[in-house]
């Protein structure tokens, strides 16, 4: 097959691996707009379940990125000015640039092109005209999915919450979270290591803390300053930074998700964020992007896939509709996570290690429709009742489709 992939990101790139894998008589070009080595964000995160996988679809690549990464293992919180310590499962962090620079080396090392600041501007373009298959990752802004955006399904919801994504040279060896209150409301942040030198600090608030502090008119400068002497126990004197690239002053966001109802058109077929987003909150991006990779990969292995406009058709159909069923836990979870934040004063009554224990229940559909104190309770207990954990278990989904029904 001759394939075009759109877009070098995470699961660009790694679909290009897996495929020339497959097949190395495949000829794949990967086409990047952006320039080797320019990547919005800083560290990126994952847990050890998605390296079980990509050693199974690389073992290269997987070695590499396993490499460079760091490990975490417990969760920090500073909730007003105490602090709480959650153990938990092993998390990992990588830088983004890192990441992406292990697999573009790895997919040239098998065959593939990669080209940067190579834009391609549409369904149209030439360099798609005479590929068996356009895989579409070029992103939430995808010129090929936005063509024909209403075969595709696609919708976009904007959070309320304004976020911004920056770095700092504090070296986090745990996940940590600040929560600070200001005359103007609640503002926090989240925080983790991705290499030796630099973390990932992710700032948050809501629209009329951002506007009371005065952070929708301030330079980026005057930003920055506000924001360490906010987190200063947090950040330990050491400075934040903007983009870490040369193109622009770090930008204040609201989080937007994107849904699909249909993943291909044709030979065109949608992956990673081109497809889906979910809230940053739950730190899942790249590890679905890059589950999103191994699907396609998988469903493009069979013989029929390859031989016939129908047989592509039939397997790049079935890529999507495993992927929408397999998604749905991880996009209630970013929902119901969002929510969470966007109504943060409701849990900052409570004492700071039972905020942190609900923060870590944040995920559950029973959490939004229960006080507070009284869930912190039932949780506790859950945990020494089998049959209250089951309880919770049932309750939770069919609480929330009662309220939904009644909107």
């Amino acid at each position: 097959m001759k394939l075009a992939i759109v877009g070098g990101g995470p699961a660009g790139l790694y679909l290009s691996i897996l495929l020339k894998r497959q097949d190395p008589s495949h000829d794949i070009s990967v086409y990047e707009r952006n320039p080797e080595g320019s990547t919005y964000g800083w560290g990126v995160t994952y847990w050890a379940g998605l390296l079980d996988k990509l050693r199974a679809g690389d073992p290269e690549s997987a070695a590499a990125v396993a490499e460079a990464s760091v490990t975490w293992t417990d969760g920090v919180a500073i909730v007003r000015d105490e602090r709480t310590v959650h153990r938990g499962d092993a998390g990992f962090g990588i830088g983004r640039r890192r990441m992406l620079a292990l697999l573009a080396d790895r997919a040239e090392e098998l065959g593939v092109r990669v080209s940067f600041e190579h834009d391609v501007t549409g369904p149209d373009a030439p360099e798609l005209a005479d590929a068996d298959l356009v895989v579409a990752a070029d992103g939430v802004n995808s010129v090929l999915r936005t063509a024909h955006a209403d075969h595709f399904g696609s919708e976009v919801t904007a959070g309320r919450n304004q976020y911004i994504w920056l770095g700092t040279t504090k070296v986090f060896d745990s996940f940590s979270f600040a929560f600070k209150e200001t005359e103007h409301g609640w503002i926090w942040c989240y925080a983790y290591g991705f290499s030796g030198e630099r973390s990932t600090c992710v700032v948050e608030c809501s629209p009329e803390t951002w506007t009371g502090l005065g952070l929708d008119t301030s330079s980026e400068t005057d930003s920055l300053r506000l924001l360490e002497k906010l987190f200063h126990d947090l950040l330990d004197g050491h400075e934040l930074i903007g983009r870490e690239q040369s193109d622009g002053a770090a930008q204040w966001l609201t989080f937007r998700t994107l849904t699909t109802r249909v993943w291909h058109r044709g030979n065109v077929v949608l992956l990673g964020d081109t497809a889906h987003t979910t809230h940053y909150s739950i730190g899942a991006g790249t590890t679905l992007a890059l589950e999103d990779a191994l699907a396609l990969a998988d469903a493009l292995r069979a013989p029929e896939a390859l031989g016939s406009p129908a047989g592509l058709d039939a397997a790049l159909t079935s890529y999507g509709k495993r992927r929408r069923a397999e998604l749905i836990s991880a996009q209630s979870a970013a929902r119901y996570s969002a929510q969470w934040y966007e109504n943060l004063p409701r849990y900052m009554r409570l004492e700071p290690a039972q905020m942190f224990a609900l923060l870590g229940q944040r995920h559950s559909p029973l959490l939004p429709h229960i006080p507070p104190q009284l869930y912190y309770r039932i949780d506790r207990a859950a945990g020494q009742l089998e049959a209250l954990r089951r309880l919770k278990r049932w309750l939770g989904p069919r609480v929330a489709r009662a309220v939904h029904g009644r909107r």
